[in-house]
């Protein structure tokens, strides 16, 4: 599957709260992201 890009402006609290986050889970934040994004697929029906 292809992969775009995406940008997203956020409040400097949540850019914070995401790398807080994805340190925890010793993930990267595009990773967490992405896991974000996909768990949607539960509200698509």
């Amino acid at each position: 599957m292809a992969k775009v890009q995406l940008s997203v402006r956020v409040e400097e609290s949540e850019m914070k709260l995401l790398i807080k986050y994805s340190k925890k889970l010793g993930r990267t934040k595009t990773d967490v992201v992405r896991e974000f994004i996909r768990s949607l697929k539960s509200i698509e029906n």
